[in-house]
């Protein structure tokens, strides 16, 4: 069985296995919804004289979420599980190339990841007046969402490694994830956070996929209202590169040597 072939079956079972947790699937794609929803709904009004809705910050802000969450939300501990409960040892027991195992969970990320952002963008659209961008708008989207969600499936598989079992890697990332966006620019306008939380916001990468899809779905003319007074791009590709490389490192590192035992 060739590596391409036995990576789309995988994928094909972990989107089943996914399926079947039908409370998993509720939550996982329910919750980003009622959030952007409510909060859009109960904080909108226009931002200052920019013509822009607060509710339209907020879809931008909520689809930059997407990645984090199925990357590291969803996936540390699901690796997790499947070392705890024997899946991984048994699997290396089969004619399944290793890689397929992981291809197999990147695939369902990407599938997963994809369909939220299909229903955030639709309700941005239909409830919000998110305006759908021109076709360069969406390369800078596409850019942005490949590699906010490269970087949050390593990061994601690297936790995986560090939790002793599915429940303490559900704790170790939820915490830190609604930290993050609280002062990364999701639910509050960025820049009227203090000049500390800024600063500590921009060490992560999720304050910079909610900049980058700001630039995507608000007006250029809202930059001026952002840090340093641009969608400072350059700076968003730079620090998303360096969280995949600083993922990749470790999940080099640790993740392999970890799965095998």
């Amino acid at each position: 069985m060739t590596l391409a072939l036995a990576s789309v079956q995988r994928t094909r079972i972990e989107l089943l296995r996914f399926g079947r947790t039908r409370e998993h699937v509720l939550f996982s794609f329910a919750l980003p919804v009622v959030l952007m929803t409510l909060l859009a709904s109960i904080l909108g009004g226009e931002i200052g004289s920019t013509g822009v809705d607060f509710s339209q910050y907020i879809v931008a802000g909520m689809i930059a979420t997407v990645a984090l969450n199925v990357g590291v939300n969803d996936l540390a501990p699901q690796l997790a599980l499947d070392r705890a409960d024997g899946t991984v040892k048994r699997l290396g027991g089969t004619p399944m190339p290793p890689a397929a195992y992981v291809l197999g969970k990147l695939g369902s990320v990407v599938v997963t990841a994809i369909l939220q952002t299909a229903i955030l963008l639709a309700i941005g659209v239909a409830l919000f007046g998110v305006e759908l961008p021109s076709a360069d708008r969406w390369v800078t989207f596409s850019w942005v969402f490949v590699l906010g969600l490269t970087s949050a499936v390593l990061l994601g598989m690297a936790i995986s490694t560090v939790a002793t079992d599915p429940r303490s890697a559900s704790a170790v990332v939820t915490l830190p994830f609604i930290a993050l966006q609280f002062i990364s620019g999701i639910w509050f306008q960025f820049s009227d956070l203090p000049s500390g939380l800024q600063q500590f916001a921009s060490l992560f990468p999720l304050r910079w996929m909610a900049l980058g899809m700001r630039s995507v779905f608000l007006p250029d003319s809202f930059a001026a209202n952002e840090p340093g007074g641009s969608w400072q791009l350059g700076m968003v590709a730079l620090v998303l590169a360096l969280w995949t490389a600083v993922g990749l490192a470790l999940v080099l590192g640790r993740f392999r040597l970890r799965t095998e035992r």
